[in-house]
Parts: structure tokens; sequence; C-alpha cells
């Protein structure tokens, strides 16, 4: 078979299901041998959007998405997208065409070194120049992308090289069991944990994976440790659950930081300091931190654990549920006062606004107390970025891992809409909800088409501001006004018309709720905007400025 016959079959074997994107000249070859394949081509109207489906599709499954582009402009619209992925530990593979070999050393139409372009945001990038190096290279490649901590990979294939016969045969795969922690570290992880008086744990993105999570909950539920969790490990533990701290991330001083500050030791679980920094939590290095992670713990002064358990997170909670059991955990003589006290308080202001029947603008706390309503347990909320997803942060709150989908490591704006197009994708039985901005939903409004063609029944709650309202945010609380961020908007209704979805707009509070379930009662993709009340930003951020010092 040619070269690209069989690159498509390496990835049948590795079980690829999707590959999405925009194709161009260089990977016509390629294209041709995907038709017939079980692998399903799913053509985006930006590059960029074709990494973000890619992301969510990889980040919900387990299992790597491709996303495709060609030379050039094609790989550099990738980019952003492919970041996101990589930062936010999303298996997925990268694919790009190339000019043909015997330019390459030269200035050439469209030529760039694609692969160097892509070394710092992958865990490898590598270009095919032997068609029988690529059963190795696709083998190596998921592999990588699976392998803890999961990411972004780059293959490019040349469109000569994809013309060239191969003599090779796809690489069955092998999987693995991950390293799982000594017995001996594991014993210095529960002497800290045993003989601690005010522990809490920090959940972190780790910990959203299945069985990492169901042995976390078991945990919590034998010693009644209390969990705060990071913006991407909402879920891990259920949001009803007594031990559930709610999220900590905002970067000011909310209930979940005093609980963190009135401990005597933080068991950070998963955690990646990218997503919220030591700094803000312990900025005198001083707390005493067991680190349970699937890689070693990054170098920093703020982050100085006394105890590394360096293996597969299930199992190392595992091990110490073994632990808790050998003990007894009614022997444990803890005081979780101000972790459940932290719970309480933070349980009084989700509720606050619930009632709430302001018209003309909506209150970030009523939409988010809405939204939580009509979505079930299962289903998923995909939060852009923006000013409404520090809202979400603090005031979604999940039941199950996996089900509020926040880009917090290279926090890209445009991310949502085509997210919530794949997760619809990996979860067809499940309600999907896209909530964004009016800048970010339209920095990737073409994927309307996308979400139309493949009827896609996914609603998206847009937030209108007319405004860059977090900027807005940030500018205001540090110099006490912020800069001309402004802009105008479509009619959003006429939009979601042009584009063949269902339009709704709402300024009622107290019809929120039935206007979003009206959304997603109606066939195909839907649109609801609300005119949201950005006032409540600064009066937040006074609020968590005068939160007290104990709890």
């Amino acid at each position: 078979m040619k070269a690209s016959d069989l690159f498509v079959r390496c990835l049948e074997v590795e079980g690829i299901e999707y590959i999405f994107g925009v194709p161009g000249e260089e990977n016509a070859d390629f294209m041709m041998s995907l038709e017939g394949s079980s692998v399903k081509f799913i053509l985006t109207r930006h590059e960029q959007g074709a990494a973000f489906m890619a992301e969510v599709y990889g980040r919900l499954t387990g299992n790597p998405a491709g996303c495709l582009g060609t030379l050039g402009p094609g790989a550099t619209n990738l980019i952003t997208g492919v970041a996101d992925g990589n930062m936010d530990r999303a298996p997925m593979l990268v694919l790009t065409g190339q000019g043909s070999s015997t330019r390459l050393h030269k200035e050439s139409h469209q030529v760039m070194d694609v692969v160097g372009m892509f070394e710092p945001v992958t865990k490898w990038a590598q270009s095919v120049w032997h068609p029988d190096n690529i059963p190795e290279m696709v083998r190596k490649a998921v592999r990588l992308a699976r392998t803890e901590k999961p990411g972004a990979v780059l293959l490019e294939l040349a469109e000569d090289i994809a013309k060239l016969d191969a003599a090779t045969e796809p690489i069955e795969p092998r999987r693995y069991r991950r390293p799982v922690p000594d017995d001996k570290i594991i014993d210095r992880a529960w002497e800290a944990i045993r003989t601690a008086k005010r522990p809490l744990i920090l959940a972190g993105n780790g910990t959203i994976r299945k069985r990492a999570s169901k042995q976390l909950r078991a945990f919590v539920e034998k010693t009644g440790i209390g969990v705060v969790s990071t913006f991407m490990a909402k879920g891990a533990v259920d949001m009803d659950d007594e031990h559930c701290v709610y999220t900590i991330g905002l970067q000011a001083r909310d209930f979940p930081v005093i609980a963190v500050e009135q401990s005597d030791l933080i068991i950070s679980i998963g955690y990646d300091m990218v997503e919220y920094h030591p700094r803000l939590w312990n900025p005198d290095g001083s707390k005493r931190i067991v680190h349970l992670d699937f890689i070693p713990a990054e170098i920093d002064f703020q982050y100085r654990p006394e105890v590394e358990c360096i293996g597969d997170v299930a199992h190392a909670l595992w091990m110490l549920n073994e632990r808790v059991d050998a003990h007894g955990a009614d022997k444990l003589d803890y005081d979780h006062s101000h972790a459940r006290e932290a719970r309480t308080r933070m349980k009084a202001d989700l509720e606050a606004h619930k009632d709430d029947d302001a018209v003309g603008a909506i209150k970030p706390q009523k939409a988010l107390w809405d939204v939580r309503q009509v979505m079930g347990p299962a289903d998923i909320v995909l939060s852009d970025v923006g000013a409404h997803k520090m809202w979400i942060a603090r005031y979604y709150q999940g039941h199950d891992p996996n089900t509020c989908l926040i880009s917090n490591g290279f926090c890209t704006m445009g991310f949502a809409l085509p997210g919530a197009i794949a997760a619809k994708m990996a979860h067809p039985d499940r309600r999907v909800m896209a909530i964004a901005g009016d800048a970010g939903f339209l920095m990737n409004v073409q994927e309307m088409e996308t979400a139309r063609r493949l009827d896609s029944d996914i609603v998206v709650l847009v937030w209108e501001d007319k405004a860059y309202g977090l900027i807005a945010w940030k500018q205001e609380a540090e110099f006490g006004k912020h800069t001309d961020l402004s802009f105008g908007n479509p009619d959003f209704e006429q939009l979601a018309q042009s584009f063949g979805w269902n339009g709704f707009h709402c300024e009622k509070s107290s019809e929120l709720r039935a206007t979003l379930e009206a959304a997603f009662e109606a066939p195909g993709p839907s649109l609801v905007t609300i005119p949201i009340d950005y006032r409540e930003n600064m009066k937040l951020t006074e609020r968590l400025g005068n939160i007290e010092a104990t709890i």
C-alpha cells in the first residue's frame, strides 16, 4: 500500500475514531486514503475549531482524536488550539501536510518549519521522512499522547512521501499498566496524613480520571477530609457531598482559600500548578504538602512537598485506602470544622440569588443557578474564556468528573462552541451546553455551520455585555477604571436564523430556566442570548476582599 494508506490503517489499528479539520492540496492523498476507512473525517470551518474539537473529544473519552491542517497557514491556524489541548492535558493527534521534500531545503511557497513551530506546544513533533517508518511513528505518537500526563503530538506528512509505496505493516497497540508508588513512600504519606489535625485535599486535573475519582471519593468518605478542587477538577467529588469544599483558583480571598490557610497539611492530588499557582495559597512556602501525581512535582519555592508519591494516582489512593482500613477510620483524630464552615458559607453564596427576578440584565449568579437546574448530573457544560469563566468557576459545581469543562491551562477564547460539538459527539445521550461571552463566541462563530451540518443538539448560552468584560474587570480592580474595551454585536437571533439554528433571547431572570428548557427541546442547535449584569463583577471583588480571616 502507499504511505497515506498505511498511515490511515495505523490510525484504525490504534482505534482513532475522528479527525477534525480543513484539508489542503498537500493532504490530498491522505484524504483519499481516509475515504472508506473506519476513521470519520469531520470537516470544520477553521483549523482552530478543529483543534478544540479534538481536545474536548480527548478530554472526555481518554482516546486521542485527530485535528488536521495543511502546510503553512493551515498549520499556524491549528497551533492555538493545540497549545490549549496540550496544556489542559488532552490526548490529541495533530496531523499536518507539507510541501514536497524536494523543496523543503529552500525558499518555497507556503513552506515553513512546522515541526519546529509545534515543538514548544506538543509532547513530540516529527516529520515522516520514509514511508516504512509510519507504523513506528503512529504507535509512538498515540502512546505519548495517552501517557500521563496526556497531551498533543504532531506528525507531518509531506505530499510526495504520502504517495510512495510502503513495505511495512501497522503495529498492534500493547497497553501497559502505569507504574505505582512504592509501599515505603505511601507509608510516609500515610504517616503525615494520619498525624495531621486539620488536613485538606487539593484536587487537580489528574483526579477527574474515572478510576482516580472513584478512589478519591472512597478516601474522603473514610477519612472525612474536605476537598477543594481546581477549575478543571470539578466533579471529582460530588457537589452534594458534605466533603466538597467547592472550587479554588479565583486569585481572591475566598472561603476555600481560607480553609487552605487554616489547614496543617495539604494533600495535593493530580495538581497542575499551571492552573493555580502555589504562591496564591502558599505564599511563604511553609505549608506541609503531600503530593500524589503521575509525575514529580514542578520545582517551585512555594511548592515543596515533604512526601511525593509518584505513579498512578488511582492506585496511590487505593493504597492509602488500604492503610485507612488497617488503621481504623474511627481512630483518626481530625478537626474538619474549617472545611465544613467553608462549605456552608459557599453553599449559601450559591443559593443567594436563585429567586432573583431582575428585568433587563440577568445576574451571573442567577444565570448559573438556572443552568444547574436544567442540566442533569451527567450533562456537560463547557465554559469559554472571559468574565463568565470566573463566575462559572465559583458558582457552577459538578456531580461527576468531566461534566464542567473549563480551559484553565492555556485559557483560550473561542473554545466552547467547537468544544460543545465534540462533546455531543462523544456523549450523544447527554445535554451539552456551551457558555460564552459575546467576545469569545464570535471568535469561532463559523463553527455554527458545522453544528448545523452535523445536526448537533447543543445549546450555546451567550452572555452579552458588548465588551471584553474580564479585561475590564481586572483593569478596574487594579486601576479603578478601564480602557475602552467595548464593541458592537450582530442581532444574535437573526444570526442564529441565518445559520439554521434556533434563536432565543431572554431579558427576564424569572423566565431564563423556561427559555433554556425550550432551547433544549427544540430540534437541532440552539442559541440563547441574555444581557448580563456585570455590575456584579466589582461587587464580588470587593466582597472577596473583605471576607473574614477565620471561618
